[in-house]
Parts: C-alpha cells; structure tokens; sequence
C-alpha cells in the first residue's frame, strides 16, 4: 500500500517539474507590439 501512495507521489511531483520546465523554456509568449521605451509613445509613464 505505501509503494502505491510512494509511486503516486512521485509521478505526480515528476509530472509538475516536467510541465514547468516546459512552461518555462518552450511556451514563450509572443511580445506585444507596443514598444515602451524610448520614445514613450505608449502613454504607459
């Protein structure tokens, strides 16, 4: 029973480091257009 609850735990741990290491390398997300910077034209300051 406890190999069972052990085995659970760890794909489930196993599971999360993987989705995040994805999350973090691979999905990407696309930059806005709006450049905010140098010519202040966002009106974001």
């Amino acid at each position: 029973m406890n190999t069972i609850i052990q085995n659970i735990l760890v794909f489930t741990a196993m599971i999360l480091a993987v989705s995040f290491l994805i999350k973090k390398f691979f999905w990407k997300k696309s930059k806005s257009k709006k450049a905010c910077g140098g010519d202040g034209g966002c009106g974001c300051h």
